[in-house]
């Protein structure tokens, strides 16, 4: 059993079960996925920027990412339905955990002047998402290979059925929230 599931049944479930009263252990949020997404509107002009973008996100989350085509055409923008725009990333189980344990404890430490994350990127159903500017905070990127910063965007899916039960959830795993 891994590190982070093991503390999820011995600390983290007894804490949330006295917190919240639940009468049933099935009540109690867990983790349900991981998305991250990476949006890439320069791959209009650059299709070659997607190809280095998706072999980062692979790297990093350990899953081949599967590219995002344009939904709509925009003019505005010279995006033509069904250009390659962004790519993305589900994760479950396993690799979840190990991404979700390597975020909180390897990856937003590194961010510059980290004081902590927002708490208010909740979405009201217990869900947080997290805004990433470089990807370069993750040690699998290798700082000499890339092209460009590029962001991303990490979405966290939770059981839970409010806020606050997710934000709860989310810092006895250890997110390091803002205070």
């Amino acid at each position: 059993m891994s590190d982070f599931k093991k503390k999820y049944e011995t600390e983290v479930i007894p804490k949330l079960k006295e917190l919240f009263n639940y009468k049933n252990i099935m009540q109690i949020p867990r983790l349900d996925k991981i998305v991250v997404n990476m949006g890439l509107g320069e791959a209009i002009h650059n299709i070659k920027i997607l190809d280095s973008a998706s072999a980062e996100m692979g790297a990093i989350t350990g899953q081949k990412p599967i590219i995002r085509r344009a939904k709509k055409s925009i003019a505005a923008f010279k995006l033509r339905e069904g250009m390659p725009i962004g790519c993305k990333v589900t994760l479950r189980g396993k690799k979840m955990n190990d991404f979700f344990n390597k975020l909180v404890n390897i990856a937003l430490p590194r961010v510059r002047d980290f004081k902590g994350i927002s708490g208010k990127s909740m979405d009201g159903h217990g869900n947080y998402s997290l805004g990433i500017k470089e990807q370069i905070i993750f040690p699998e990127v290798d700082y000499d290979a890339i092209d460009k910063i590029k962001g991303m965007n990490i979405t966290i899916v939770t059981t839970a059925k409010v806020d606050e039960e997710g934000k709860a959830l989310l810092k006895l795993l250890g997110m390091p929230f803002r205070n």
